[in-house]
């Protein structure tokens, strides 16, 4: 039996920029959802042209930053000041299920389609509105990106050591899991609009959804006043057998936070008398006694490398995992079998989305990313076509 993907048949206008936008509506054109981008005729999406680059994004004259989540989508150059344009954005609107867009509300007001305007003139439309902030509060119209939003949550000021002081993490987090965010928030706006016909308006706030990257610390903080600390490569479960560990060659990650891992990993290790030792015997003596445990455990790690332990300790159930370079990661059985990066018709790759539906492979897109306002033809012939059916029915 085929399959049918679960958004076909939608349409989503994609007037968004930079990251977070763009990769919300990625997801939802991944699922089968048909996405046209709205960007200006002239320079389009300002990361079209600012982050990474190679030979092959420079032949296409398009960053990797940008062609991370271009694929699959048609584009149509539109400027938004000019009546006739705006008129065009409106017809795309009707005729949409979904306007996915990451602009400052005072952007929208200037141009008169703020969520209120919209509400009156496309009642079935999903809006989903992405900001630094959210609506409402005295920074509702900051321009924000993920490395202010990191600050500004408090994660950076939990990352890093007491040594390097606030980190921010190593890749832009707080842009894909707004846009996970969003993507949930649109997909649960669509499934209540089957009741009524009616679309929502869906605020999301990259601060807040910075702030539920964090919620275990948040309410270990409500509840006890304990200011989350900088812990290096330390797990937040405060186990002494949570963290980084040098090996023979190579590091291995531990999550050894229960008392029946660390029993397999005193099995595994041939270190037995640690079950028979009273600083060891359950979790609260392996916190009091933490030096002295780590300072063993270093000592039979550094008998075998990290590729070694890993096997051994996972095949154990043993949770444990060796670091990886990204090149390892995605060269790794793991991730080619899986099939997380997909290889577009003109030879680029770019991640997919990091679940599947039972015997199903990995969603791929049937567009590779467009050049700014390549559609635009295409697109008003779609519109046209849609716009003389519904008139003759």
């Amino acid at each position: 039996m085929s399959f049918k993907h679960p958004f076909s048949g939608l349409v989503i206008i994609d007037f968004t920029h930079v990251l977070a936008g763009p990769a919300c509506s990625y997801y939802l054109g991944l699922l089968g959802a048909k996405v046209i981008k709205v960007e200006s005729p002239i320079k389009g999406d300002a990361i079209r042209h600012r982050g990474g680059t190679d030979s092959k994004a420079s032949q296409l004259a398009m960053s990797t930053s940008y062609l991370t989540q271009a694929a699959g989508k048609e584009s149509i150059g539109l400027d938004l000041d000019k009546s006739e344009d705006l008129k065009i954005f409106h017809r795309l609107l009707a005729q949409a299920d979904v306007l996915v867009e990451n602009h400052r509300p005072r952007t929208l007001h200037k141009l008169g389609i703020d969520e209120k305007n919209l509400q009156k003139l496309h009642p079935h439309l999903v809006h989903c509105a992405m900001t630094g902030y959210g609506r409402g509060g005295p920074q509702a119209d900051a321009a924000a990106y993920d490395v202010n939003i990191q600050a500004a949550c408090g994660l950076m000021d939990a990352t890093g050591t007491s040594d390097s002081g606030p980190m921010r993490t190593g890749a832009p987090i707080l842009d894909y899991s707004t846009a996970f965010a969003a993507a949930f928030a649109i997909s649960a706006a669509l499934f209540r609009r089957q009741e009524d016909g009616l679309g929502s308006f869906i605020d999301v706030s990259m601060l807040e959804t910075g702030l539920c990257l964090m919620s275990s610390s948040i309410t270990d903080y409500l509840k006890t006043g304990n200011v989350p600390q900088r812990r290096g490569n330390a797990a937040n479960s405060r186990s002494p057998t949570a963290g980084s560990f040098a090996c023979k060659s190579g590091i291995i990650s531990l999550g050894i936070n229960e008392d029946s891992h660390f029993t397999k990993f005193a099995q595994v290790l041939e270190r037995p008398d640690w079950l028979r030792d009273l600083r060891f015997s359950d979790l609260k003596a392996r916190a009091i006694y933490a030096q002295e445990l780590l300072a063993e455990i270093e000592i039979e790690l550094r008998k075998k490398s990290a590729e070694e332990w890993e096997l051994i300790l996972q095949t154990h159930g043993v949770p444990a995992a060796r670091l990886r370079s990204l090149q390892e990661t995605l060269d790794s059985e793991q991730v080619q079998k899986r099939e997380f990066v997909q290889t577009l018709k003109n030879g680029l790759s770019v991640p997919t989305l990091p679940f599947r539906f039972k015997g199903l492979p990995a969603y791929k897109s049937q567009r590779s990313p467009p050049k700014t306002n390549a559609n635009k033809a295409e697109i008003l012939d779609w519109l046209e076509e849609i716009e003389n059916r519904k008139s003759e029915a």
